[in-house]
């Protein structure tokens, strides 16, 4: 399978099923978080609320950025499908990473409530930060013959 073709398609299934956890996130996990962790507080930004609406924002979250990060490997698969570059390899790989290890861990965290999978989280985070960056080197309209050029 082509590069780009792999792009796309993976693209399109972590946003597929990004709609699906938004769904669950939506219409379902909200039960199963307030039997979960009934009696439970959590302090956010100074304010103690209940552990079940944290996991659930948390749940969404998760969700929410799997969905971007599945458009962006949408876009990973056109642009390598026009100019492939090493660094749209980078970027694809980046946010496939780090959508595992930040939504995963995301809802691992909110559907167990074992509190080590948030150690995980910024790791993917970063994946997700290195992919854009690669994304944007990807784009770029310079080559290293335009950049040779500027030089004085």
């Amino acid at each position: 399978m082509c590069c780009s073709n792999l792009w796309t398609t993976i693209g399109a299934v972590i946003a597929g099923l990004a709609v699906v956890f938004g769904a669950f996130g939506a219409h379902g996990v909200d039960k199963v978080f307030v039997e979960k962790y009934a009696g439970q507080t959590k302090v956010v930004a100074g304010e103690t609320i209940p552990a079940a609406q944290k996991y659930l924002r948390d749940f969404n979250t998760a969700a929410e950025y799997q969905m971007y990060h599945g458009l962006a490997l949408l876009a990973v698969g056109i642009l390598s499908s026009v100019k492939p570059k090493k660094s749209l390899q980078v970027a694809g790989w980046s946010f496939v990473g780090g959508v595992v290890l930040f939504s995963g861990s995301l809802y691992a965290l909110t559907l167990t409530g074992n509190t080590n999978f948030g150690m995980v989280a910024p790791i993917g985070g970063t994946l997700l930060i290195i992919g854009w960056i690669a994304l944007a080197a990807g784009a770029c309209p310079c080559t290293s013959a335009t950049l040779h050029e500027l030089k004085p």
